[in-house]
């Protein structure tokens, strides 16, 4: 199945894409093709590789969400890329169109979010329960207009489903996520959140990369008025 890759960067040790939403990173129930897969193809094709081809995945976004995601192309890479995500040395950087105009300049959320595997969705406390983690991002209000606002926001951990969680229960739920309390969907099955930039020491060359993925093509991000710096 040929599908259209967007490369944001690539050299010997990384690659990273700039998914769509409604792509799954990985094979998930939907036996959908996953962006791993699309990935391999890509890379099998254009090095005109006849073996099979190492990728190894270093993080993960929901399935309705766009933007970075990357993949390491040899053992070496990977190995110290998981090192760095451990040691949150990796900056990832969000924007969210949510629900609501009436929210703070800037803030910072902490919750302790429980996931619940046989619902695929996770809850989040202001007090410790047991089998939470800690969660932590921080926002900047970017634009309001009409009913909604957008937020730039700065991920601090890494747990299941987290911005949409911590939005939604300081009650500002992402556009089009029903399944944490948006009240429509969006047309296309998207919801409004794009992981926008990932900021790196290479793992490798030890260069500093700074890689942004352009806004998905709608109505809604189109609308963004275009000084906007996100």
């Amino acid at each position: 199945m040929a599908m259209k890759i967007n490369v944001l960067y690539e050299d010997n040790h990384i690659l990273i894409l700039n998914k769509s939403s409604g792509i799954p990173v990985q094979k998930d129930s939907s036996n959908d093709i996953s962006l791993y897969e699309i990935a391999k193809l890509y890379i099998k094709k254009k090095y005109q590789k006849k073996n099979n081809v190492f990728l190894g995945l270093v993080h993960r976004i929901d399935r309705p969400v766009s933007g970075c995601v990357t993949f390491a192309k040899t053992s070496k890479s990977l190995k110290r890329l998981n090192e760095m995500f451990k040691k949150n040395l990796i900056k990832k950087t969000y924007l969210a169109i949510v629900c609501g105009v009436n929210l703070n300049k800037s803030g910072t959320l902490e919750h302790w979010l429980l996931k619940k595997p046989k619902i695929n969705k996770s809850f989040a406390f202001l007090k410790h329960v047991e089998k939470s983690k800690k969660a932590c991002l921080q926002y900047e209000n970017m634009f309001s207009f009409e009913n909604y606002t957008l937020l730039k926001i700065d991920l601090k951990t890494g747990r299941h489903h987290q911005i949409r969680t911590q939005l939604s229960k300081i009650g500002h739920p992402i556009k089009g996520d029903l399944k944490y309390g948006s009240k429509r969907s969006n047309k296309n099955k998207s919801i409004s959140l794009h992981s926008s930039s990932i900021e790196l020491i290479h793992p490798v060359k030890k260069n500093k990369l700074f890689i942004k993925a352009n806004l998905p093509k709608d109505d809604l991000w189109s609308a963004l008025p275009s000084y906007l710096d996100v």
